[in-house]
């Protein structure tokens, strides 16, 4: 949760994460904050970005490996029942960005892995974002980023692979009353929620949206602290792009972040929305500010 230090919490615990972990506060994202602003320079400005900007915010560098609408990719089937789709989204997704984390779990010829306790004593996503682990005392505490990834990647498998979570067969017929993507369930109750025709149980929702979060906070790391080495530099920036940019558009499409979440990887978003990875019938062009987008193009002489 965000506190005054600008800091984020998560919980080491695997049981019922999400119910331990007060409601966020309402809030603005930081792109709808400065919508307003008069120039694309100002409210760049407000992003309080390092300069020069980091790699991954040059244009050149924010392609992708196919072009397309990976709206397509996120829309749900019309055979396919809500609770079903958002459980086959966080395996698909957990496994896509898994393959980046090897990456930089990779021995070097010192024996050190790219992420360690030397080159990333926090998790962080730069200098603004920083993230905080819960002990066994729920009590906060800094971690290197190797080790908070660590343990929320064992947080998220023992989520997947618990039956009462994630049931590997679903009970019911699959399906959905709106062949169009939205993320307006059709519960008829207090007695009901999404998930529950095929089997998944009360806390299914909550708990995907934690696990779409921490996943979120890692593909946020690995922009800030490694996308020029290594991914860059084996000319894995690419791949990364599209992964993610796939990753942003199920997560806002599916209601699994909040704007004010996407706050340390917001001027890509606001990139992506201008350059046209970003269709304008999806909610995370929605949460784009255009202005943003559209003056990074223009500073790498594409506007």
């Amino acid at each position: 949760m965000p506190s005054p230090s600008n800091h984020s919490v998560s919980s080491q615990s695997s049981a019922n994460l999400s119910s331990k972990l007060p409601p966020l506060p309402a809030s603005p994202s930081l792109s709808q904050s400065i919508g307003m602003m008069g120039t694309g320079e100002e409210a760049l400005n407000a992003y309080h970005l390092p300069r020069p900007l980091p790699l991954w915010l040059n244009p050149t560098a924010a392609k992708h490996i196919v072009k397309g609408n990976f709206m397509t990719l996120s829309a749900r089937p019309k055979t396919v029942e809500q609770g079903e789709w958002i459980a086959h989204q966080v395996v698909e997704h957990y496994r896509n960005l898994w393959n980046f984390v090897r990456v930089i779990y990779e021995k070097e010829e010192d024996g050190k892995s790219i992420c360690n306790s030397t080159t990333c004593p926090r998790m962080s996503a730069g200098t603004n974002h920083s993230y905080t682990w819960l002990n066994s005392r729920f009590e906060p505490i800094e971690l290197p980023a190797y080790e908070y990834i660590t343990l929320m990647q064992r947080w998220i498998s023992g989520k997947i692979d618990d039956t009462k979570i994630f049931p590997t067969e679903a009970s019911g017929v699959s399906f959905a009353h709106n062949p169009q993507i939205t993320t307006t369930a059709l519960l008829t109750g207090p007695d009901d929620w999404i998930g529950k025709r095929s089997g998944f149980p009360k806390e299914f929702f909550n708990i995907c949206q934690t696990v779409f979060l921490q996943m979120f906070r890692v593909y946020a790391h690995l922009y800030w602290a490694h996308f020029t080495e290594p991914f860059y530099h084996l000319n894995l920036e690419k791949q990364l792009n599209s992964c993610f940019s796939h990753f942003v558009l199920t997560a806002t499409a599916l209601d699994m972040l909040k704007p004010a979440e996407l706050e340390p990887m917001q001027p890509l978003i606001d990139l992506w929305a201008a350059n046209g990875t970003f269709p304008p019938e999806s909610k995370a062009y929605e949460y784009a500010n255009l202005k943003v987008g559209t003056r990074l193009m223009q500073m790498a002489g594409l506007a």
